[in-house]
């Protein structure tokens, strides 16, 4: 294969992978015009047509949806191979692809960015935030992360986070006029908060549990979203109630007089967070460094020996 068609299904793929092409160019280094004339091109060498276009949305013709298929495993393998033979000089270099939560983004990944690029100073980090609960294998990611009980099948998963308790919180001024549900079925006459899943559309149904019996609430409220920034203020300006991982910006709320828990003895705790990645696919050196990095054990720049930091 010459390398002019290699480089052209590698654009094909990339446009399949972020159904844009403005993304994909951007992921690619090159520009909008430049990557639809190679496409084109593609196209045009093989006298079928790849991808349907519209002025919105971008999305593989059947012949594409094959030609994709068959690509991702090959391109997974060279870059497996390409890794391989960087590792063998003692380098560990490479791109490693990240999907994950925007919560995990924010608390587990970012404030831990610096450290892992001092120890592995040749990988690129390529993370791409995604509360839609994506497929890692056919995005060609190396890792997701994700709460432990929305896990993909056929997954090693490791833990980096413990259980999360959920707290259900308003502000002062909501509970003085509306007054405090004392059981979850108060809570069908309050303003409720409400996270939809991106991706699925699907609403948040609220778990709740008290001496071994559970339920799930469907609630009703003034907001609807799938940002939490947008719930946060909601729930500060006295909107509603907020279901919430007890995380420090709720606690810190709750500190500071600004934010009030109701029904906890009803909270229940969920499955914190988790790294996972195919288990049929060994990790790579660069992975297994990414990992240790996020459990906050030390990590060697050659990636040699690891001790645990914590006791």
């Amino acid at each position: 294969m010459r390398g002019s068609e290699f480089a052209e299904l590698k654009a094909f793929a990339g446009v399949v992978e972020r159904a844009s092409f403005a993304r994909a160019a951007d992921h690619l280094g090159l520009s909008p015009s430049a990557l639809s004339q190679t496409i084109r091109q593609l196209e045009t060498r093989l006298g079928v047509r790849l991808l349907n276009r519209t002025t919105r949305s971008v999305a593989p013709t059947e012949a594409g949806a094959r030609l994709y298929d068959r690509l991702v495993p090959m391109m997974a393998e060279m870059e497996a191979a390409v890794a391989e033979a960087v590792s063998a000089t003692g380098r560990t270099a490479g791109t490693l692809r990240i999907n994950t939560l925007t919560i995990a983004a924010k608390r587990v990944i970012a404030p831990r960015l610096g450290r892992f690029h001092k120890a592995y100073p040749d990988v690129v980090l390529d993370i791409t935030v995604d509360d839609g609960l994506s497929d890692i294998v056919a995005g060609r990611f190396d890792a997701g992360i994700r709460v432990g009980e929305r896990l993909e099948k056929d997954m090693v998963a490791v833990r980096l986070t413990p259980d999360h308790p959920m707290l259900a919180v308003a502000s002062p001024d909501y509970l003085a006029r509306n007054g405090e549900p004392q059981q979850p079925a108060d809570l069908h006459r309050h303003a409720c908060i409400n996270w939809r899943f991106p991706g699925s559309g699907a609403v948040y149904r609220w778990p709740l549990e008290r001496k071994g019996k559970a339920l799930e609430m469907a609630v009703a409220g003034p907001i609807v979203s799938n940002s939490q920034e947008v719930m946060h203020e909601a729930a500060l300006q006295g909107l509603g109630i907020l279901y919430s991982y007890d995380d420090d910006p709720i606690r810190a709320w709750i500190s500071a007089g600004r934010l009030k828990r109701v029904l906890a003895g009803w909270s229940p705790t969920v499955p914190g967070l988790f790294l996972y990645y195919p288990s049929r696919k060994l990790p790579t050196q660069a992975l297994r460094g990414f990992i240790d990095c996020l459990r906050d054990r030390d990590i060697a720049p050659d990636g040699g020996q690891r001790r645990s930091r914590q006791k």
